[in-house]
């Protein structure tokens, strides 16, 4: 780390995640590790369809209106 508290992302790393110059980064702090992301543009798109496999294939529809219905309650 640098005096001004600026980070060097070595240009092996840059590339396979195909970082930009002027791109912002998700800093996230896990114990005495930093992990660093590029921010998504779109949180939402990011992370639509997450953790898909959860839920059952057969009738899925319905069991997630069976399981917000249960949420009314």
């Amino acid at each position: 780390m640098s005096s001004k508290n600026q980070v060097v992302i070595p240009r092996t790393a840059r590339e396979a995640l195909k970082l930009k110059p002027g791109q912002q980064l998700l800093v996230l702090a896990r114990g005495d590790h930093l992990v660093m992301v590029p921010r998504p543009e779109d949180f939402v798109a990011k992370l639509r369809g997450l953790h898909r496999e959860v839920w059952p294939q057969e009738n899925g529809k319905e069991y997630l209106e069976k399981e917000r219905d249960a949420w009314d309650d």
